[in-house]
């Protein structure tokens, strides 16, 4: 491919996928694309809806475990459960809400009416805290005698958490593409401020759950939680506003039509053509030529070659291949999208184990903190679920430290000047979420020792070095996994392939719900209390980090061996 051809079809990617920031009816001209700066106005309105957004989906995740045992009087075990499956539920949902972006509906619409119905869950959550009836009566004296939550109470309070769950899912998966995409990708200037703007929203996310985890979680602990539930219900609906009244400033890009439907007549086309010989030529495959073709052209890869017989001509497909039939002839491109996806999965799968373990932030680590003496300075008080911001704080600083320092050393480091790959930091995220299960592991052994020999309660700030480690795991693990997914993302699947990231968090979520239970199941046997006992002091928490080490162990030698053989997808402009 010659170099007119390739600024012909950069030319057509870019006035035909991203609609003008001031008209969603025409397309932008190149002109605009190269000489506008980065759509830094626009970024900014988006980074500060995560952020609010952010407050309050973290308003109420980061202290659920303890709404539920306080307010709804739930066990520990299925306290950690629920969360862990509310919280996956919103992950996973982040899916079906890129799909309906890619397919339907384009970003800014998905965002939109995502919001409304996250805005409705929260109504509803804040509502049944706000009304007696609503809610169990509060426990007098000892636990035994509080009353559980009634099959009404359960069913208000769990359909607001769901529709949370729902809508917050929705959004998740198409912000940061919509931010993304206010950046030409074929504007050097832009690319790089794009890259800079995954960081800052990143700073913008986790200083949402840093407002989360200190006001609003001091709020609910120390106030009322109806005020805590209102002020989350505020900023959401603050965040909306802003979203309807800068609408004008957007470029949007235009829905492509189904992902979905294009895998699925690559898989056709080829099955259809099994008995065909593969050509040793690549160049016989099937491209096409029309300076209309409006998506990236991928150059052709070696690994899954049975694909490859998709993009065959055959007699039977007639002279004018131009115009074909895509359920029987697909190009190289469309064969290359499908093997993109393909690649990403065993890197996908190990993102599952360590946002499982990583999960125990907000599950099992708040329950350890509440058997421990939360008093600091003789007279101040941390609410457990609080810790959590100091891993917030840690990754903001952590995030500034990499930009600053790191990056920069890491360049002049390495040989090719590009520093730390994607897949090599998020392989040391995950290999520090080993550290962490073995930091946590080792508290909780010092802990139950403490109280088998009458020494007391140990301080919670015992807890910080593992969230620290957390912190930084965090921060080279998640960054890169979103940047990691939205590059190597076909241009048709940006927003499905950024939830596809997402998902980790919804499986690993699941899996840890899965965990615990199945642990407390088979530990709690013969009348024994269980490592998750209702009181961890009777319970071996500690046993259940060091399983969860070992776990993670494996899957970080799973994904050296994934790392090492992947393919990156090369763009052909």
């Amino acid at each position: 491919m010659d170099h007119g051809e390739s600024s012909e079809i950069g030319k057509d990617l870019s006035e035909s996928l991203l609609l003008d920031k001031k008209t969603s009816s025409q397309f932008q001209d190149k002109s605009q694309l190269q000489h506008q700066p980065g759509h830094w106005n626009a970024a900014a309105i988006i980074l500060g809806f995560e952020c609010l957004q952010s407050t309050a989906y973290f308003g109420i995740y980061t202290n659920l475990v303890r709404y539920l045992k306080t307010v709804l009087h739930g066990s520990n075990a299925s306290n950690a459960a629920n969360a862990a499956i509310w919280n996956g539920t919103s992950f996973f949902t982040s899916l079906i809400g890129a799909f309906i972006a890619d397919t339907f509906c384009g970003n800014y619409q998905t965002v939109f009416f995502s919001s409304l119905i996250f805005l409705l869950g929260l109504l509803i959550i804040t509502s049944t805290s706000l009304i007696p009836s609503l809610r169990p009566s509060p426990c007098e004296g000892l636990v035994p005698s509080c009353l559980p939550a009634t099959t009404v109470q359960t069913i208000a309070s769990f359909s607001g958490l769901y529709l949370m769950a729902f809508g917050s899912g929705g959004l998740k998966g198409v912000v940061l593409p919509l931010g993304a995409d206010q950046f030409d990708e074929n504007n050097f200037a832009e690319r790089e401020q794009k890259g800079i703007f995954f960081h800052w929203f990143y700073v913008s996310f986790t200083f949402g759950i840093l407002m989360s985890g200190t006001l609003i979680v001091f709020v609910e602990e120390s106030i009322d939680w109806p005020l805590g539930f209102s002020i989350c219900t505020l900023c959401l609906a603050l965040a909306l506003s802003a979203l309807i009244i800068s609408k004008p400033v957007y470029r949007l890009r235009k829905p492509t039509g189904s992902p979905l439907k294009r895998i699925l007549q690559v898989l056709v086309a080829c099955f259809s053509k099994i008995s065909s010989e593969i050509p040793t030529d690549t160049n016989l495959l099937f491209e096409t030529k029309h300076t209309d073709y409006k998506r990236q052209r991928l150059a052709h890869t070696n690994d899954f070659r049975f694909l490859d017989k998709a993009a065959i001509v055959s007699d039977t497909d007639g002279d004018d291949i131009e115009h074909r039939n895509p359920w029987k002839l697909c190009t190289i491109t469309e064969v290359e999208e499908l093997k993109t996806v393909l690649r990403l999965l065993p890197i996908w799968v190990t993102g599952i184990i360590f946002q499982a373990a990583f999960s125990q932030i907000c599950t099992t680590f708040i329950l350890r903190g509440s058997a421990m003496e939360t008093r600091i300075f003789s007279s101040l008080s941390i609410p457990p679920a609080s810790l959590s911001s100091f891993e917030v704080v840690s990754v903001m600083f952590c995030v500034l430290l990499y930009n600053k320092i790191i990056m920069p050393m890491s360049k002049q480091l390495f040989r090719n000047g590009a520093g730390l790959s994607k897949l090599q930091r998020m392989g040391i995220g995950r290999f520090l979420i080993i550290i962490v299960m073995v930091t946590a592991g080792s508290v909780e052994t010092i802990r139950l020792k403490r109280i088998k020999n009458g020494n007391g309660l140990t301080n919670i700030t015992w807890q910080l070095p593992q969230y620290f480690i957390a912190a930084v795991s965090d921060m080279f693990n998640n960054i890169s996994q979103a940047e990691f997914f939205y590059d190597q993302a076909p241009e048709s699947m940006k927003s499905l392939c950024t939830a596809f990231g997402l998902l980790t968090v919804a499986l690993g979520s699941y899996l840890s719900s899965f965990i615990i239970t199945a642990v407390q199941f088979v530990t709690a046997q013969n009348g024994r209390s269980g490592w998750i006992s209702d009181d961890l002091n009777d319970g071996h928490l500690d046993y259940f980090f060091w399983v969860f080490a070992g776990i993670c162990a494996v899957n970080f030698m799973l994904y050296l061996a994934f790392a090492w053989n992947f393919t990156l997808k090369r763009v052909v402009i």
